[in-house]
């Protein structure tokens, strides 16, 4: 099985593009978080270990001794969090714009951008988008949980270099030539401690999922899986 996880503020209806594209992988999956999408809350805080408690509800629901993940921003974190945790789970990792440099001041950067009237002011198209893309909890509620994921994640970060040097399993950080939110190098630096880590900068790239090749992804994917 192939898994696709979402990034924060996302759903698994951002990979609609793209999850044609990966049928020769066999079955291919992507999932809500809690609190996401149409999903509902599950009465606890949005955390890292949390959507991965909801990844490995998935697999064993589906019967699926283990899977290859492509995590998007926020779920190439629950992915290699996943792989550190639980590594009889998960046969290969690719993310694409992970951010895995936590620090308070970096979550304090990204929770400023999180403020829902802001939002709804300076670009409303975006709020509407998230309004329709966040059903089950709804939008404000989707950015305020996210808030406090961020900090939790700036105050104790799960993927310390430890941590990342002792996953065993393949693994591809990808990163956009153009983000603006993630770093070439931080992605570079997290590489280096992967065991079995490669790094690959794809070009024309910025940050959101929605404005990146969905055949140039899938081509990357398919080398990387074989």
């Amino acid at each position: 099985m192939l898994l696709l996880l979402h990034g924060a503020l996302g759903a698994r209806s951002q990979f609609d593009a793209l999850r044609p594209r990966l049928d020769r992988h066999g079955p291919v999956e992507a999932i809500d978080f809690e609190g996401h999408g149409a999903r509902a809350a599950a009465g606890r805080p949005f955390r890292i270990e949390h959507f991965a408690d909801n990844v490995r509800e998935h697999l064993a629901a589906r019967g699926a001794a283990r899977a290859a993940i492509l995590g998007y921003s926020m779920g190439g974190y629950v992915a290699l969090h996943l792989a550190a945790t639980h590594p009889d789970l998960v046969a290969a990792v690719f993310t694409l714009g992970t951010r895995l440099a936590w620090s308070p001041e970096a979550a304090e950067r990204e929770v400023a951008q999180l403020d829902p009237a802001a939002i709804s002011a300076k670009v409303p198209r975006f709020a509407e988008a998230l309004a329709a893309r966040h059903t089950g909890t709804g939008w404000e509620g989707v950015l305020r949980e996210t808030a406090g994921l961020l900090r939790d994640l700036g105050e104790r970060p799960t993927l310390t270099p430890d941590v990342l040097a002792g996953i065993a399993c393949p693994v591809r950080l990808a990163v956009g030539d153009r983000d603006a939110t993630v770093t070439l190098e931080e992605t570079r630096d997290a590489m280096r401690l992967l065991p079995r880590g490669e790094l690959e900068v794809l070009p024309a790239t910025p940050h959101p999922l929605e404005r990146a090749s969905p055949a140039r992804l899938a081509w990357s994917l398919g080398e990387f899986l074989g």
